[in-house]
């Protein structure tokens, strides 16, 4: 079955995490496990050009997310302008957890007005707190409802969190659920069936969840043979353009 990852890192991370890879290492585990694209960003704001590098090598393999920090002001839009129109990357990643900011908060503002201009998708991690909770991320959602935005890891490993990301989408259509790193494989079957057939999406949070941990949540989520080529691969398709 053709899958797209729809949340995957290049890069190293150090510190408590200590895992590491690269754009030849992540080909070959796509390849290995039947991953036809990848959605991908590097670890940081600092560290685009890895992304940009990768997605020189290999072109249709890779979707872009251009990683930004609103405390850059100005500069991350500019940035943003940049990667998008002259280097064709198709999405903006956002980590409040990492760069300590509150998702909601309204230095985001500049950010999500030009994804609207741009007509692409903020992918955003959720599931921490103070930072990144579902509840916050509903109201970024809230203020800007012409901008798709991707609830990455839809709500992480806290079940209240977990129910907040299903209860936050089912209120707000322009918010989507990706699951890596989620250990409910029934919370996959809920979100196609009462959030919305096209707005939940397979992914691996590459090098954080091996593929094989991550697919076997959605094959034994209950979910029909339509419904697992919908959260493989078409969902990421048609968000991304591809389709």
């Amino acid at each position: 079955m053709k899958k797209i990852d729809a949340h995957a890192h290049i890069g190293s991370f150090g510190g408590w995490a200590n895992l590491r890879i690269n754009a030849d290492e992540l080909i070959e585990q796509m390849d290995k496990y039947e991953i036809e694209k990848t959605v991908l960003c590097s670890t940081d704001e600092k560290t685009n050009t890895d992304t940009l590098g990768a997605f020189k090598k290999y072109g249709g393999r890779f979707i872009p997310l251009v990683y930004l920090n609103p405390y850059d002001g100005e500069h991350a839009v500019e940035m943003l302008y940049e990667y998008v129109r002259e280097h064709g990357f198709a999405g903006i990643k956002l980590n409040p957890l990492k760069q300590a900011y509150v998702a909601d908060t309204v230095m985001l503002d500049p950010i999500m007005s030009a994804a609207e201009e741009l007509e692409i998708p903020v992918f955003i991690h959720s599931g921490h707190p103070p930072y990144s909770l579902p509840w916050s991320i509903a109201l970024l959602a809230e203020r800007f409802p012409g901008v798709k935005v991707v609830m990455i890891h839809m709500g992480h490993g806290h079940g209240v969190y977990i129910d907040a990301a299903l209860k936050m989408a089912r209120r707000y259509d322009n918010i989507y659920l990706e699951m890596s790193g989620m250990p409910m494989s029934s919370k996959i079957k809920e979100a196609y069936d009462t959030v919305g057939a096209d707005r939940i999406m397979f992914g691996t949070d590459a090098p954080f969840h091996h593929p094989t941990v991550e697919i076997q949540k959605v094959l034994t989520s209950g979910v029909s043979e339509h419904a697992l080529e919908d959260i493989f691969y078409n969902n990421a398709a048609r968000l991304m353009g591809i389709v």
